[in-house]
């Protein structure tokens, strides 16, 4: 009896722990494109109630498929049998759109909010830094009260000190933190503090879409990665730069191609404001230097009407040239939010399998086009098959660079 007992109160807190987890998981506010289905998953018994019309749009425990048609902000609230409210959902629709697909090689030039902490060394045989609590991949923002916003400016703060305690302000996971360190004097005669920063990246890649409207830009469909950290770079902000292509290495199994380019002399045609893990976002205000007058703009598909089969990608592997290139999309995972690995492609044009072997880095963020709609962009390669890789939906992509931070 004794026994039964636990293993009713076991299976009545492993539910109320579902449904916790359930709730918890699901975000305060959502952004999709007018038309497009709401995808929510919940358990039995949890209710989606518009509250400005009081109409139950949820009522299952399977994905939810309600599709929205007005713009702007709908309020949704979450109850419990309709009886126990549980949660407030905010749904930002944003209205259809059309954008320009692009695939320009383009180079850009990112710079971070602070320094970034990438290596640590002895000074004089010590550790200065040894107590600080600093990491790798932690941002330094201030140094006693002063802004940090480059490496210069940290070298001055920490030569300023005389060897005296700095107080140091930095940034992990989001969460201010200060510390302190003293500074030691090196064999030149300078105070340093045992740490490698680095305060700007740079990377090439292929510019996804440009939106006339509004004037802003997509590309990637990844976020850009510090090299030694291996994390998301925070950004304070960033230039977009014409970038010009050297050369092609072709892809062969276990060795990933790449685009070679420079922009040393690029000229900067706009400005980043966001790096995120679906694509690199911002404004372009030179479009005379991406040759724009030839290209129309095309809607923005929604994922629903994304099919399996023929697609082509845009992409420039000649400096000026952009072509259209044959692919085959061989699976949608339609509810995935989570990363950028939204579609598996394959590339079946003859003509790019021949000077590039696949997908090759430096094609990240190349646009998919089908059915003459923009359905989505290039973000990974398979090592073991170049001819294999992913994409990104376009509409998560169009939700990143609208969403506000």
């Amino acid at each position: 009896m004794k026994l039964f007992k636990k293993i009713i109160i076991i299976t009545f807190l492993l539910i109320i722990y579902a449904y916790v987890c359930n709730i918890s998981l699901l975000p305060s506010n959502y952004i999709i494109m007018q038309g497009e289905n709401l995808r929510l998953y919940t358990l039995l018994g949890i209710r989606l109630i518009e509250e400005s019309s009081y109409q139950t749009l949820q009522t299952s425990s399977t994905l939810e498929q309600k599709k929205i048609n007005k713009i702007g902000k709908v309020s949704f609230r979450l109850n419990l049998f309709n009886l126990i409210p549980l949660k407030n959902i905010d749904v930002n629709v944003i209205p259809k759109t059309t954008v320009v697909p692009m695939g320009n090689a383009i180079g850009m030039k990112l710079y971070t909010a602070g320094v970034l902490v990438v290596g640590m060394s002895e000074i004089e045989g010590k550790k200065p830094y040894e107590n600080s609590g600093i990491k790798e991949g932690d941002r330094i923002i201030q140094i006693n009260q002063n802004q940090i916003d480059n490496t210069d400016d940290l070298m001055k703060a920490v030569n300023k000190s005389d060897g005296n305690n700095i107080y140091i302000k930095y940034v992990r996971d989001e969460k201010t933190i200060t510390t302190s360190i003293k500074p030691l004097k090196n064999s030149s005669n300078e105070y340093k503090i045992g740490l490698w920063v680095r305060d700007a990246a740079a990377g090439v890649g292929t510019l996804t879409f440009y939106e006339p409207s509004s004037g802003m830009f997509a590309t990637l469909g990844h976020g850009i990665m510090d090299i030694d950290t291996a994390e998301l770079i925070k950004i304070a902000n960033g230039e977009l730069v014409t970038t010009n292509i050297l050369s092609i290495n072709k892809g062969t199994k276990g060795n990933p191609g790449e685009i070679r380019g420079t922009i040393e002399a690029g000229h900067t045609i706009g400005s980043i404001s966001k790096n995120t893990k679906f694509g690199v976002f911002g404004t372009i205000n030179k479009t005379p230097y991406l040759n724009t007058s030839n290209t129309n703009e095309v809607q923005v598909a929604l994922r629903e009407e994304i099919k399996t089969g023929k697609a082509l990608i845009i992409c420039e592997l000649e400096n000026g040239k952009k072509e259209y290139y044959d692919i085959e999309i061989q699976r949608i995972f339609i509810s995935n939010n989570k990363d950028n690995k939204s579609m598996l492609i394959k590339v079946t044009d003859k003509k790019l399998l021949e000077k590039t072997g696949g997908i090759i880095q430096g094609m990240s963020g190349a646009p998919i086009i089908q059915n003459g709609k923009f359905v989505g962009a290039v973000t990974h390669v398979l090592v073991n098959d170049p001819t294999i890789g992913y994409g990104v939906f376009a509409d998560i992509m169009l939700k990143q660079m609208k969403e506000v931070e």
